[in-house]
């Protein structure tokens, strides 16, 4: 081989090698944006969940008074409210959140069954403020999903899946509620 085709061998090599240092840094920094935009919904999850938490102890002294008979769904609401607050996964946090929503739905209903519950104007607005919390955290839950669903996708194609092994960069979870019954039938 002679001294001008080693030269361009040498040329290509160090073009094709700053090219795939190009790509890899570029898919990095996409990996990194792409995080950055998943932990950005994840917050907007876990502030529906703890604003949701806030209203749990309201929802529940304004309708105590009507429902006592109802024992276990305050003993599930507080079972899993405690569970929420102790979890620290997206799935524990699904899981309880699933389990607390059933018992707000459980409650929900046999304060539908008191009549003197239905012309109580602060019972009521408690309730609907609990229903647009539901509302705004599937909205939250929905988006993270889809940011998850993305970012899951990308690092499974070739050549991402190579920088996102090297990087540290794994699949995330979704947040999977399971099936839960709505706070409010009306």
């Amino acid at each position: 081989m002679g001294r001008a085709n080693l030269l361009k061998v040498t040329i290509l090599l160090t073009v094709l090698i700053i090219i795939i240092g190009i790509y890899s840094v570029s898919t990095y920094n996409s990996l990194v944006l792409v995080t950055q935009d998943i932990d950005t919904k994840w917050n907007q999850v876990e502030n529906q969940l703890q604003h949701k938490l806030t209203l749990i102890p309201d929802v529940i002294d304004t309708s105590q008074a009507y429902t006592e008979q109802d024992e276990e769904a305050f003993a599930i609401i507080n079972e899993s409210r405690s569970k929420l607050a102790r979890a620290e996964t997206v799935g524990q946090k699904a899981q309880a959140d699933a389990d607390l929503s059933r018992g707000l739905s459980q409650l929900c209903k046999a304060v539908k069954q008191h009549s003197a519950i239905e012309a109580d104007t602060a019972c009521q607005q408690m309730l609907n403020k609990m229903t647009v919390t539901e509302e705004n955290l599937a909205t939250a839950r929905r988006d993270y999903n889809e940011a998850v669903r993305g970012y899951n996708t990308y690092i499974k194609g070739f050549p991402a899946n190579i920088v996102a092994g090297v990087g540290g960069f794994g699949r995330r979870p979704y947040f999977e509620a399971g099936e839960m019954a709505p706070i409010d039938e009306q």
